[in-house]
């Protein structure tokens, strides 16, 4: 093993401790949040205000983040992006104190911490990769998956829980401390020198064409642009099947609430599970092959939701769980091959690449949704959304370019 390598799981666990606890704090204010703006406004153009805004730097500002990633230290780059998330949050929490809260400061405030999670996920990834030895990577990111999951169970009713005994300003003080554990747990890490960080302060034309090179390498490494060219096709045909559940739990299969927070549930343990097998697992020798498989997979699970009849409600169940499982199977490896095959020198670029591309699928999805919501039933939209996963993942293990990025990095000519 080497030098860099050395010690490696008792500092990565530190880390991933603290940015297990600031993930927590985060998805406890998202939800307080969301509902207080649900509570106060019963604004459908509100809620969706704040979603555009809180996904707005993700889609503009990353390539911007990506580069600064690239140029300074990422465990500072993470202790500052906790902590400017702590003092916004602190703002805010200070705000609703003193009672005088408005709808644009609750704009601004997720703005701003739209920006801080910009910056800090690249940098944590690309600092796993430099600490992680290269074939412990893709049990990592099952690990990371398998969080993701257990958040998206564990947050909502504990959010739930707390509104209903505490006020807002208390739950925002919860985000505060649980991104002091983090910066405090990152403080006693010491992370490989990556070598590849700069002091100087970029200039705008600098930073441009630094953005540049990063469109650039990813352009020319035509089996890399491939695989994020079908992680965001595939983005954009899964997110509004999933986003319409709520009306297909409700039209085709006339239940309410509780049968909306069974199958949203079974998502989340799927995907634990499925994070699970992932980390224990480590997936096939070629973690493409891995990538594919899931995305064939999450096709069948989708499927299955979509074709349930009305009186089939626990095999729409057994379908979300699917989906949930190969969630993480074919988006961790993902991850994977970025942190493996990616010169490190352009690695929080391409990080902040990929998520810019991906996130922008979103708000296009569901605006060509939009449009076509009245003649589109959502079941329909789960059955398009299968067949293009079914696709997409079939011709993935017939294009040599994609089965062989791993194998052909060598090959890579951008140094």
């Amino acid at each position: 093993m080497s030098e860099k390598h050395s010690g490696w799981r008792k500092r990565f666990t530190l880390v991933w401790i603290g940015q297990a606890f600031s993930l927590l704090g985060s998805e406890l204010v998202q939800f307080s949040l969301v509902w207080y703006l649900t509570d106060t406004t019963r604004s459908a153009s509100v809620l969706a205000t704040a979603s555009f805004i809180a996904l707005l730097p993700r889609v503009v500002l990353s390539p911007i983040m990506g580069a600064l990633v690239d140029r300074w230290d990422r465990r500072k780059v993470m202790i500052l992006a906790d902590a400017g998330v702590a003092l916004a949050t602190l703002a805010l929490a200070a705000v609703f104190f003193f009672g005088s809260v408005r709808v644009w400061q609750i704009y601004l405030i997720l703005f701003l911490r739209s920006i801080g999670g910009g910056f800090h996920w690249p940098a944590y990834q690309v600092a796993v990769s430099e600490l992680v030895p290269e074939h412990q990577l893709t049990r990592i990111s099952g690990l990371n998956q398998t969080l993701q999951g257990a958040l998206s169970i564990a947050a909502p009713p504990a959010a739930a829980f707390l509104l209903s005994r505490f006020p807002i300003p208390s739950i925002l003080m919860i985000d505060i401390f649980t991104a002091s554990i983090a910066i405090v747990l990152l403080s006693m890490v010491r992370l490989p020198e990556p070598g590849s960080h700069r002091k100087d302060q970029p200039s705008l034309l600098q930073l441009w064409d630094e953005i540049r090179e990063g469109f650039q390498y990813l352009l020319a490494w035509k089996s890399m642009f491939y695989l994020i060219l079908g992680a965001a096709v595939l983005n954009f045909l899964i997110n509004p099947g999933f986003t319409f559940t709520p009306l297909l739990i409700t039209g085709h299969f006339q239940k309410g609430v509780v049968e909306l927070g069974v199958i949203e549930t079974a998502f989340g343990i799927g995907m634990v599970v499925g994070g699970m097998a992932l980390s224990a697992w480590g997936g096939f020798r070629r973690n493409t092959d891995t990538i594919l498989t899931g995305i064939v997979g999450l096709a069948v699970g989708t499927a299955v939701l979509a074709l349930s009849e009305s009186h089939q409600f626990a095999l729409a169940v057994v379908g979300m769980g699917i989906a949930g499982f190969m969630h993480p199977i074919a988006n961790g490896p993902l991850f994977a091959v970025i942190q493996k095959n990616v010169n490190l020198r352009y690695r929080g670029r391409v990080f902040s690449l990929v998520e810019s591309i991906v996130s922008a699928m979103m708000p296009l999805s569901m605006a060509v949704a939009a449009i076509l919501g009245e003649w589109v039933a959502p079941r329909d939209w789960l059955m398009i959304a299968s067949g293009g996963c079914f696709i997409l993942g079939c011709c993935g293990f017939f294009i040599p370019a994609v089965r062989n990025l791993e194998k052909a990095r060598d090959q890579q000519h951008i140094s």
